[in-house]
């Protein structure tokens, strides 16, 4: 008897699918990897040294960006109140109900060499499905700054929402409340969100004017571009201090408006450059005045004004600081914070990152 040793094969139900001319997905991401990298990206002007090249930073500027112009900048010591207005929240913990948030403010002047600042807050909230509409409604300062939902609000985003209501409040009340002063601001002068109307910015940009303030806001991100590149990289290699100013950029972008004029800012050696919004009303002269007394009349560190600098760190939530709000939460209010599973370092262990990580 012998015995036949039959032929063991994979059936095709196991194969790795055989190449189809239809399955072109994988080749085509690859190319288009390969492309995107080799795609040249480097449009930007460049702005050399004038004995390198025959062509000056302006010539650069206008055959590259004819809407653009650079200005220098010299220091005005001429004595001038300066306000930085900055607001942070923190996220405290979970509850069975909903989310523990914690909302600060700070305001920083800087007059005659010395520095002085308020804050305010901590403020916290216990936000959750219940309450997230009531909280969404609060009014701001301005009667007219009524927020009106048409869908109901995601709970994870009232967090922004209580942060940019306590911000819109805080520089309301300084600008009513200060002469003749230069007010920074942490962000843009973009207006046409639910919790910053256009109107809401038009009436604070309007108290400015009439108190002869001039409202300087700073950008540390900007999804601006211009022929595709971000604004804060147009400025190049121009020696500091300087202003290049971006004209006839689109009012609109989107469902927002742009309210101010947009300049990019480079103050100082360094890396750094920052958008710049200054109110549209306002005269070119008025704004270069008073860039040229911020930096006669503020310690500038990496094209960055130390009052902002001030109100950003006093407004920030320390660990310490955090650990205290939610004993005292739990102490005189009675809510417990519960520590959820995290998912994701449950399934991945060290490698599960990302919104729960």
């Amino acid at each position: 008897m012998v015995n036949a040793q039959y032929p063991i094969t994979t059936t095709p139900k196991y194969n790795f699918p055989l190449p189809n001319e239809n399955l072109q997905l994988p080749q085509q991401f690859i190319e288009l990897s390969v492309r995107s990298l080799k795609r040249k990206q480097h449009l930007q002007p460049p702005f050399p040294n004038t004995n390198t090249t025959q062509y000056s930073t302006t010539e650069c500027l206008e055959h590259f960006f004819p809407t653009t112009s650079l200005v220098k900048l010299k220091p005005n010591p001429a004595k001038t109140p300066i306000v930085g207005i900055d607001v942070s929240s923190i996220k405290l913990g979970e509850t069975e109900a909903g989310i523990l948030l914690a909302v600060r403010g700070a305001i920083v002047w800087k007059q005659a060499n010395r520095y002085r600042y308020l804050r305010l807050g901590p403020f916290p909230f216990h936000i959750t499905e219940k309450n997230k509409n009531e909280i969404c409604s609060l009014r701001q300062h301005h009667q007219t700054a009524h927020i009106q939902e048409h869908t109901s609000p995601n709970i994870l985003y009232v967090q922004t929402k209580l942060t940019t209501l306590l911000e819109r409040w805080i520089q309301a009340s300084v600008n009513q409340t200060t002469r003749s002063s230069l007010i920074l601001w942490d962000g843009s002068l973009t207006a046409g969100t639910p919790e910053t109307p256009v109107k809401t910015m038009e009436q604070m940009l309007k108290e400015a004017r009439d108190n002869q303030n001039t409202i300087l806001a700073f950008s540390k991100m900007t999804r601006l571009l211009l022929y595709g590149h971000r604004l804060t990289g147009l400025i190049g290699e121009s020696p500091p201090p300087c202003l290049l100013k971006i004209q006839n950029y689109p009012t609109y972008v989107g469902p927002m408006h742009l309210m101010g004029n947009i300049y990019v800012a480079k103050l100082t050696e360094g890396s750094c450059t920052f958008r710049l919004d200054v109110d549209k009303r306002l005269p070119h002269t008025q704004t270069i005045e008073a860039v040229q007394k911020l930096l006669g009349n503020d310690l500038i560190l990496q094209s960055y004004p130390e009052t902002l600098r001030l109100a950003h760190i006093f407004s920030t939530f320390t660990a310490t600081e955090v650990l205290g709000i939610q004993r005292c939460i739990a102490k005189e209010n009675n809510i417990k914070i519960v520590t959820r599973p995290n998912v994701r370092r449950i399934l991945f262990g060290r490698f599960g990152k990302g919104p729960e990580g």
